[in-house]
């Protein structure tokens, strides 16, 4: 299978390539601070041109993107996940998303007392995007992978609990989690849906 990686240089973004390479999968990574690795292209999700002629190229786009927490973000990252979904053809978009919108009890994470103010910003920029793919075109195939509540380097044990909307756990590897995505890219399971994963 042809893979594009958008965000490929990040911590989630290389977990996801490495695993997708182990599998056999033809990988390419997309960055805007660019690398010497093989099958890589500078460039941004932002990128109307470069969007579709990935798109055309690859089975599955993946956008392991995320929001900043600089206050002048702006709407940078929505309007690159709805670029993505504009240039997507007929292909699958595979989102790395955020915790911040899983609920408990019907109450986001994000609009709880005790979720951090230094993450706030980007959560609801997160649960933004999920908003946008939720009012896509019912032909838009997409899916969005939200994280436990804590993701963090750590071992790769090939396991994880399954969620839609609720947290599944407190925590994930980021291992685990590209594991999980990987996984749905292989066999979907979660077409035009959120669901979340944990250890």
């Amino acid at each position: 299978m042809k893979i594009a990686v958008y965000g490929a240089t990040g911590a989630i973004g290389s977990a996801i390539v490495a695993e997708a390479r182990a599998r056999g999968h033809e990988v390419t990574g997309i960055s805007r601070r660019g690398t010497d690795a093989r099958d890589h292209l500078t460039g941004d999700a932002l990128d109307a041109d470069l969007a579709t002629a990935v798109a055309e190229k690859h089975d599955v786009v993946v956008s392991a993107i995320g929001p900043s927490r600089a206050a002048d973000d702006g709407t940078r990252f929505a309007d690159s996940i709805a670029n993505l979904v504009a240039t997507l053809g007929d292909r699958r978009l595979v989102v790395v998303g955020g915790a911040g919108s899983l609920t408990v009890d019907g109450v986001r994470l994000v609009d709880t007392p005790q979720f951090p103010d230094i993450y706030k910003a980007e959560a609801l920029k997160g649960a933004d995007t999920l908003a946008l793919l939720r009012a896509a075109a019912d032909d838009v195939d997409w899916t969005y992978l939200s994280p436990a509540p804590v993701i963090l380097p750590g071992e790769r044990t090939g396991s994880y609990k399954v969620e839609l909307e609720t947290p599944a756990g407190d925590q994930i590897s980021i291992p685990d989690y590209a594991v999980a995505l990987v996984d749905e890219i292989e066999q979907p399971q979660h077409v035009r849906q959120r669901f979340t994963v944990a250890n």
